[in-house]
C-alpha cells in the first residue's frame, strides 16, 4: 500500500527495559532525538527501516514544471504472468510511469503513491503495494481476491519534492507545533510555552519528565508562580515556515492526492480460482494485503474470522462481563462514541469531562460491561486538558489487573507527526514494555493495537499531519510490536481499500468494520456463540411451559446464532505486519 523502501526486512532485537531520565539530570539532556543507551541499537534499526528513497532537491529557484504531475503520468496493466485470463489467487502487476508538468519522464523516485483495486458494484476493495524503482517508474502489485470486475486506481499523494520539504521541516522545525500551560495560584494566572524539548538554561524551565516512563516534557517557568501551580495543557499553535513557492508542492487537485490516468484499460475481469494451481499462492498471501472488502465487509487474511455485530444485542452479548479500556487519540475516542451510540444499555457515566479530552466511562449494569476512554499523554493537541487528568498509556497499563475479561485497545500516532521519529519510538518502547509486563502477570488479557490511517490533506494539514509522516509512524509501530502477543488492527489498509474519501476520523461504515474486528478478537466464534445460545435458552425457559420447550429449542439456537454472522476469510501463516 506504500513505498517498498518502507518494508521492514531487518530483525529488530527486542529490548525489555527502558531507563527513565532521572529527576536530577540537568535540562541540557533535553533533546528531540534522545534515546537511552539500552535502546540505541533498536532505535537506529527502526530509523534505517523507514529510510525513504532519495528525493529531488528543492533549490530556491526551482520550477514547479519540473516536478511530478499526475495528469501527465500514466499506469499500465501488465499481462498475466504465464499468459491467459486472470483468476482469483493471481497477482496483478501495474506499471506506473511518472512525468512532470511538461510531459517529460521523471528520472528519480521518491514520490508517494497509493494504489487500490475496486469493484463498486459489490463494494469490494483491496490495497496494492507500490514498489519504487527510483528512476521515475513504479510497480503496483495487487492480490486478486474476488470474482468479477476489478478497477485499478493509482493516486499521487506527494511528488518527491514535497517529501523533500516535509523531511526538512522535521529536521529544522521539530517544534513547529507548540503547546501552552496555564499556571494559577489565587488571583495570579500565567501562561507559558511547553514542548517535548525547550532549549533554555535549567533555571528557566519547569521539568515535568515522567518519573515512571522517562517521557520528557518541559514548560518555560512563569515569572511569578512556581512549577507546581501548572493546571492545564493545550495546543498553543503552529508556526508555518514554508516558502511561498514550496507551498505550490501541496495543492489539492493539482499534485496532492490526485488520480493518475491509465494508458490503456484500467480494469480486468477476474475468473474463479483455478483448481490445483496453488504454487506461490501461500507465499503471496504472506506478503500480500492485510485484508479486503467484499459487500462492504472487511475480511482479514491473517486467519481471523471477522463476524458482523449488527445490533446492540450482538455487541452486548460479546462484551458481557468484560472491561474494555480504550487508550489513545481522537481516532480511538471514535470507537467509544460508536459503542455508546449503538448500544443503548451502555450508558455514559458523567465524569464532568470535556467532550474532546475525556476521560470517559460507560456502564451497562445489566450485562456487567465497563468501557473507558482516556487520551494519551503529551504531546497531544487537545485543548484545556487538566494536568491532573493527563496520563501516559504505560502508566495506565501498569495499574491494570488484566485477565481474560479485560480488553485493552491502544491507538497513538497522529499527534507525533511533527516530531522526529525518536520521540515516537521512545513512547512506543515505553508502551511495549508496559504491555509485556501486563501480559506476563495477566496472560489472558487481550491487547489490540490500532495502526495509523490516511487522511484528507490541505496545506496546513499536510505540514502537520501528512500521510508521509503517518506512514513512517505506521511502519515503526508495526515493527516495535512484531513478536509481541497483541492483535494488530490494520486501520491503514481498512481506509485505503475503502471507496470512501480519506479522513483523519474514518467515516461510520469503516468504523463499524473496525469495531467488528475488535469484537471478533474479543469474542472468538465458539466462546460468544456459546454465550448467546445459553442466554437465549434462559429467556425461553422463563417464557415457555415445559411442553413447548423441546419444540422451540431449535428456534432458540437459530435466533441466538443470528445475532452475529460469520464471514469466511482466507488464512495465511503470517500476521498483518509486512
Amino acid at each position: 500500500s506504500f513505498n517498498s523502501k518502507l518494508t521492514l526486512n531487518t530483525t529488530i532485537t527486542p529490548i525489555n527495559t527502558i531507563t527513565p531520565l532521572r529527576p536530577t539530570e540537568p535540562a541540557s539532556t533535553c533533546s528531540f532525538h534522545s534515546a537511552s543507551p539500552e535502546n540505541a541499537t533498536e532505535v537506529n534499526l527502526l530509523k534505517e527501516s523507514i529510510a525513504w528513497p532519495e528525493t529531488p532537491s528543492v533549490p530556491p529557484g526551482f520550477s514547479l514544471n519540473d516536478t511530478s504531475d499526475p495528469t501527465h503520468s500514466t499506469f499500465t496493466i501488465l499481462p498475466r504472468r504465464g499468459g491467459g485470463s486472470w483468476h482469483v489467487g493471481d497477482q496483478l502487476e501495474v506499471l506506473i510511469k511518472v512525468s512532470d508538468f511538461g510531459g517529460r519522464p521523471r528520472k528519480s523516485g521518491g514520490d508517494l503513491l497509493y494504489a487500490r483495486l475496486q469493484n463498486r458494484a459489490v463494494f469490494a476493495g483491496v490495497a496494492g503495494k507500490v514498489f519504487d524503482h527510483r528512476n521515475g517508474s513504479y510497480t503496483a502489485v495487487f492480490s486478486l481476491l474476488w470474482e468479477g470486475d476489478a478497477q485499478v486506481e493509482v493516486t499521487l499523494v506527494h511528488p518527491g519534492e514535497a517529501v523533500t520539504v516535509l523531511e526538512r521541516l522535521t529536521q529544522e522545525q521539530p517544534d513547529r507545533i507548540y503547546f501552552r500551560s496555564i499556571f494559577r495560584s489565587g488571583s495570579i494566572k500565567e501562561s507559558t510555552t511547553c514542548n517535548v524539548c525547550l532549549k533554555a538554561p535549567k533555571q528557566k524551565l519547569c521539568n515535568y519528565t515522567d518519573l515512571h516512563t522517562g517521557e520528557p516534557w518541559f514548560c518555560y517557568k512563569p515569572e511569578k508562580l512556581n512549577c507546581d501551580t501548572r493546571i492545564t495543557h493545550s495546543k498553543g499553535g503552529f508556526r508555518q515556515r514554508v516558502k511561498p513557492m514550496e507551498q505550490q508542492l501541496f495543492k489539492s487537485g493539482v499534485n496532492m492526492k490526485v488520480s493518475i490516468p491509465a494508458s490503456g484499460p484500467s480494469s480486468i475481469n477476474i475468473l474463479p480460482e483455478l483448481k490445483g494451481e496453488t504454487c506461490g499462492k501461500n507465499e503471496n498471501m504472506k506478503t500480500g494485503p492485510a485484508g479486503y472488502y467484499y459487500h462492504g465487509v472487511w475480511r482479514t487474511l491473517d486467519g481471523t474470522t471477522v463476524r458482523q455485530f449488527n445490533n446492540a444485542t450482538a455487541i452486548s452479548q460479546c462484551l458481557k462481563g468484560k472491561v474494555l479500556h480504550l487508550y489513545g487519540d481522537s481516532t480511538i475516542r471514535q470507537w467509544f462514541e460508536y459503542l455508546t451510540s449503538t448500544t443503548p444499555d451502555l450508558k455514559m457515566f458523567d465524569l464532568k469531562s470535556p467532550k474532546q479530552t475525556g476521560p470517559f466511562m460507560a456502564l451497562d449494569y445489566k450485562n456487567n460491561i465497563l468501557v473507558t476512554f482516556r487520551c494519551h499523554g503529551p504531546p497531544i493537541r487537545f485543548s484545556n486538558l487538566l494536568v491532573s487528568q493527563m496520563r501516559y498509556i504505560a502508566s495506565e497499563l501498569k495499574g491494570l489487573v488484566g485477565g481474560t475479561n479485560t480488553v485493552v485497545v491502544i491507538g497513538i500516532w497522529s499527534h507525533f507527526s511533527t516530531f522526529p521519529v525518536e520521540v515516537y519510538i521512545r513512547r512506543l518502547l515505553s508502551i511495549r514494555r508496559a504491555v509485556r509486563q501486563l501480559l506476563t502477570r495477566a496472560p489472558g488479557t487481550l491487547v489490540i493495537i490500532r495502526t495509523a490511517n490516511p487522511k484528507m490533506l490541505t496545506l496546513s494539514e499536510t505540514l502537520t499531519n501528512s500521510d508521509w509522516f503517518s506512514i513512517q509512524r505506521d511502519k515503526i509501530l508495526r515493527a516495535i510490536f512484531k513478536g509481541v502477543n497483541v492483535k494488530l488492527l490494520d486501520a491503514w489498509e481498512m481506509c485505503l481499500a475503502h471507496h470512501l474519501p480519506h479522513s483523519l476520523h474514518p467515516q461510520p461504515p469503516i468504523i463499524k468494520n473496525m469495531i467488528d474486528v475488535v469484537l471478533s478478537h474479543t469474542c472468538p466464534p465458539g466462546e460468544s456463540f456459546k454465550g448467546a445460545i445459553k442466554q437465549s435458552k434462559k429467556k425461553l425457559k422463563s417464557r415457555l411451559g415445559p411442553h413447548k420447550k423441546a419444540t422451540m429449542q431449535s428456534k432458540s439456537i437459530s435466533s441466538a446464532m443470528s445475532t452475529t454472522t460469520e464471514m469466511p476469510t482466507n488464512s495465511s501463516d503470517d500476521g498483518v505486519i509486512h
